[in-house]
């Protein structure tokens, strides 16, 4: 190794601490005009005005930005290792449903898109509900994109699996998603596939969900209830 890239390797931890601490600060940033546009659209949710559709599309791409913002830090962060704050327990599925669709209401909402939910009412999973929400939350953003006018939230005991499905009634996932969906590291490529990201973090996650030598695991099809794409998370 010659000396310059001995003394780009020596500087690299602190610049991406400065990487890692503006992500953080754009992600604020975000989340603020987020909250912002949700107020506004709340505020107007009866209005014909075609500025109620503009500021639906910002809110769809504010959500998307703050999606990949937060996965970046989480990876950054080494999601997964040994000092990542992964924090499963005992969870109620009628709770972790609430908050998902909680966080997805006013997206969907302003988009005119219809939230279905189907869940055991009593069932209580070990999981890492912060890290769970996140995928599911990104699930929909994404779904977004495919859907006609529905999505469905749908969570089922699967013997030794909990299987956590969001699905749509589009045209489905195209073939290239499918294939990354089947191999979320070979994903990673932002100039052909901008959901890259959010399959990698999303494999991740699934993969910390460890029980008695199982592992957790994620994959995209088409079909499923609604007849378009299905995104589908299983733990152990």
């Amino acid at each position: 190794m010659d000396e310059q890239a001995s003394q780009q390797q020596e500087g690299s931890p602190e610049l991406f601490m400065f990487l890692a601490s503006t992500v953080h600060d754009m992600k604020n940033s975000i989340s603020v005009l987020s909250g912002t546009l949700e107020n506004l659209l709340s505020a107007h949710q009866s209005s014909a005005a075609p500025e109620y559709g503009q500021m639906a599309q910002m809110l769809y791409q504010t959500k998307r930005l703050n999606d990949n913002l937060i996965q970046l830090l989480a990876l950054y962060k080494d999601v997964g290792k040994p000092g990542y704050p992964f924090d499963p327990a005992p969870r109620s599925m009628r709770e972790l449903v609430e908050l998902v669709a909680g966080q997805a209401h006013m997206l969907l909402q302003s988009r005119g898109i219809a939230f279905e939910v189907d869940y055991p009412q009593d069932a209580i999973w070990t999981l890492d509900e912060d890290l769970v929400i996140g995928v599911l939350v990104h699930a929909i953003n994404n779904a977004v994109r495919y859907t006609r006018d529905r999505i469905r939230l749908s969570i089922a005991v699967d013997g030794d699996y909990l299987e956590l499905r969001v699905e749509d009634n589009g045209a489905g996932f195209p073939a290239n998603m499918l294939e990354s969906g089947a191999s979320a590291k070979a994903a990673i490529n932002f100039l052909s596939n901008s959901s890259g990201l959010g399959l990698y973090f999303s494999s991740e996650v699934a993969k910390m969900h460890k029980h008695r030598q199982r592992s957790g695991s994620i994959a995209l099809e088409n079909g499923g209830t609604l007849g378009g794409g299905c995104f589908v998370l299983r733990l152990p």
